[in-house]
């Protein structure tokens, strides 16, 4: 990706153009989800919250999709006896005082595509809120650890075993092939962007792509437990959701993270920016 590759040479706090682009569709997915978030009140339903997601965007100029946007309720933030697919796609759960909340959304805007998780709770919840606490760690580790370039099956387990120590469960083990993350990238735009069970399908065809290319070049641009996931990261764009559970809670965030060739560690890896609203939450609770 030429945008990664220049990025290199810029060095790590100075975007391209193309970097530019990402960090700012990041920035609009975020305050679309903290405007939602904002709005909710009990009895507003998971699919009613979903649909606040998507008015906000269009609003805003968002036409295509990665993935049409998601909000997730109570126990189903921990995705609790989540079995098949269709379990993951807004219902009729209505938000209740005290209750913990996911909204999830991937917008393509200006060709440019992010796929954000945002957790909240409606009241207090001291639970959730340690659970966000406890999040800071895992980005932290997976930064460090991309940086080394191990592979992304073993930054995988190591995940895993933080999140035990920390008495946790792994839920993002419950999305399809147990991704923790996946490579996003520009998408074409076009005039009509239709979508396929709730993705849409130029960005699934670039995904399919990546998949072709990296099969013939040994690697995946899904990062999971499995073993097609057992090399180092790969340069380009990942959106990186590391998911907590607790006792039918949970909690994660998903931003993303940037993985470039250059040898100097600092500017190997960054995260795209770190003006977000979990990293902001974090730095005030030290300053308090």
């Amino acid at each position: 990706m030429a945008s990664v590759t220049s990025a290199t040479s810029a060095g790590a706090g100075e975007l391209t153009t193309g970097l530019r682009g990402f960090r700012e569709v990041q920035r609009l997915a975020y305050d679309c989800a903290e405007a939602v978030a904002a709005q909710l009140k009990p009895g507003v339903t998971e699919r009613a919250a979903a649909r606040m997601q998507r008015e906000w965007l269009r609003e805003r100029g968002v036409r295509d999709w990665f993935h049409l946007p998601f909000a997730w309720f109570g126990d189903r933030t921990a995705f609790v006896n989540f079995r098949i697919p269709l379990q993951f796609f807004p219902t009729n759960r209505e938000l209740e005082p005290g209750m913990a909340f996911i909204l999830d959304m991937a917008p393509v805007h200006n060709g440019f595509t992010a796929d954000i998780g945002y957790s909240g709770c409606l009241g207090l919840n001291p639970v959730h809120d340690r659970l966000l606490a406890d999040l800071e760690a895992h980005r932290e580790l997976i930064l460090r650890e991309v940086r080394e370039r191990r592979p992304l099956r073993e930054i995988y387990e190591d995940v895993d075993r933080l999140m035990v120590r920390q008495g946790y469960a792994n839920r993002h083990r419950a999305y399809p092939f147990g991704v923790i993350a996946h490579k996003i990238d520009r998408v074409r735009q076009r005039r009509w962007s239709p979508t396929l069970f709730g993705f849409g399908t130029q960005s699934l065809k670039g995904l399919a792509s990546d998949a072709l290319h990296g099969h013939r070049d040994g690697w995946s641009p899904l990062w999971s437990p499995y073993t097609f996931s057992d090399h180092p990261p790969q340069p380009g764009l990942w959106a990186v959701e590391p998911h907590l559970g607790f006792r039918g809670t949970g909690a994660k965030f998903e931003e993303i993270l940037v993985v470039t060739d250059s040898k100097d560690p600092q500017e190997s890896a960054f995260w795209l920016d770190d003006d977000l609203p979990h990293v902001r939450r974090w730095q005030e609770e030290k300053a308090a």
